[in-house]
């Protein structure tokens, strides 16, 4: 079996991502259309000569899908991280197309044409702002969990689209959590969510008698004795520049990390199937990718975060998030901030009881790979591929989906995928098949 030290795979030749990205497009979430078959040329040749062992061949000593034996332990060594990094947009999950955003920057213009445009605009950034609905906020939180005081775990998902596009693919996340950890409770930070069409979007599991609250946040009282104070400062003053990626990408970083600090728990992104019982993990991050030659980590990815409430290693996250944030690098406040300061606390991180685990534990498939977990095996060696993932699966306690990769991929009948769907779902709302 591979270790998982084996992570990382060569990047894609620009060419070539151009070409993987017109055929990822083809496929649509309900009713996309069959891949087409590409001709013998020798382009078509030379891609797979050069990638099928990456894409389509079985775990092998670079294969991302491959998991070690069935303990996760946890990743002290430190890389020699640059943390001044480039960040590749492609390497992360934050997806623009996802966030209907009123307020995204204007194209092509200067840092202080930028800025001006955000003054202007600042009157109809509501989420910044406290009203009559978010200062009910804490309340609400603080209600839900006395209500339910018994929860197993403290989950919290952050969801700034409108609540139209919280689809299957979003329920299926949150109904394979409850299965793993029936006894959880969910707060899904939103003020979309948190409305009649939410309540509609939520209501199967509820009726079930799942613990799930959907809240309009509070920006102002999540940073406040906090460095995210500062931050929103200079944000709301309208000195600072947003930069040209939408601000709610930003915001979800950000409110992610607050949340744990405020209240304790879990945090975890919309485009997971949860695998495992979350409740014996505490004060833990998942590696990404691994170094394969020093066996060290070499990313650390924000999608999943478990701390106990008020864990001093948060506040070192939002000093981070607010002191060095930059609107125009894609994952530079979310999972590469993250990296940036596990590099930077060194050898103190055991002082402060942080684990961060294998990139099995919560990112097991590559996202370069991700796309064979939804297609059906048609060969034995496929197969016989699919039921070792399965096997392997077990150990991991979710698997990403990489949903900028994977939303508008069909989900073949008899694929990983739809296996993994119908042992880890409750409410198992159709998704979308062949």
């Amino acid at each position: 079996m591979v270790s998982p030290t084996e992570f990382s795979l060569p990047a894609f030749p620009k060419m070539l991502k151009k070409m993987y990205k017109k055929m990822f497009d083809l496929r649509k979430i309900f009713h996309g259309p069959k891949m087409p078959i590409f001709s013998a040329i020798s382009f078509a040749a030379i891609f797979f000569m050069l990638y099928s062992g990456h894409l389509f061949a079985g775990p092998s000593s670079t294969g991302s899908t491959a998991l070690q034996e069935p303990a996760l332990p946890a990743v002290t060594e430190l890389p020699q991280l640059n943390t001044h990094m480039n960040i590749n947009r492609e390497d992360y999950d934050d997806d623009e197309s996802e966030v209907v955003d009123p307020l995204v920057p204007p194209q092509n213009v200067t840092i202080a044409e930028r800025i001006e445009w955000f003054r202007r605009k600042l009157p109809e950034l509501d989420l910044l702002n406290s009203n009559e609905l978010s200062e009910k906020f804490h309340g609400r939180v603080v209600e839900f969990f006395n209500n339910n005081n018994n929860c197993s775990v403290q989950f919290y998902m952050v969801w700034l689209s409108p609540a139209k596009t919280f689809g299957p693919r979003e329920f299926m996340s949150m109904d394979s959590l409850f299965h793993s950890n029936p006894e959880a409770c969910l707060i899904i930070v939103s003020r979309s969510m948190d409305s009649k069409h939410g309540y509609t979007k939520l209501k199967p599991v509820l009726d079930l008698g799942f613990k799930v609250l959907a809240v309009t946040p509070d920006v102002p009282f999540l940073v406040q004795d906090t460095p995210g104070e500062d931050w929103l400062e200079d944000m709301k003053s309208g000195t600072r520049d947003p930069g040209y990626i939408p601000l709610t990408i930003n915001l979800t970083n950000l409110i992610r990390i607050a949340m744990i600090y405020k209240y304790g728990g879990a945090y975890i992104d919309t485009d997971f199937i949860v695998l495992r019982d979350f409740s014996e993990l505490r004060n833990a991050v998942g590696a990404q990718t691994m170094d394969r030659m020093t066996n060290q980590w070499s990313s650390i990815n924000n999608a999943v975060v478990v701390f106990d409430l008020g864990h001093p290693m948060l506040l070192e996250f939002i000093k981070e998030f607010s002191n060095t944030f930059n609107g125009n690098k894609w994952g530079y406040n979310g999972p590469a901030m993250f990296s940036r300061v596990c590099q930077r606390m060194g050898r103190s991180l055991p002082s402060y009881n942080v684990t961060i685990l294998q990139p099995k534990a919560f990112y097991p498939v590559d996202w370069i790979q991700i796309r064979r977990l939804f297609r059906k095996p048609t060969t034995g060696s496929q197969s016989r591929w699919a039921d070792r993932l399965m096997v392997e699966l077990q150990d991991s306690y979710a698997l990403h989906l990489w949903n900028k990769r994977s939303r508008k991929l069909i989900i073949e009948d008899g694929s990983v995928m739809d296996r993994l769907i119908s042992e880890h779902c409750v409410v198992c709302q159709h998704i979308n098949h062949a």
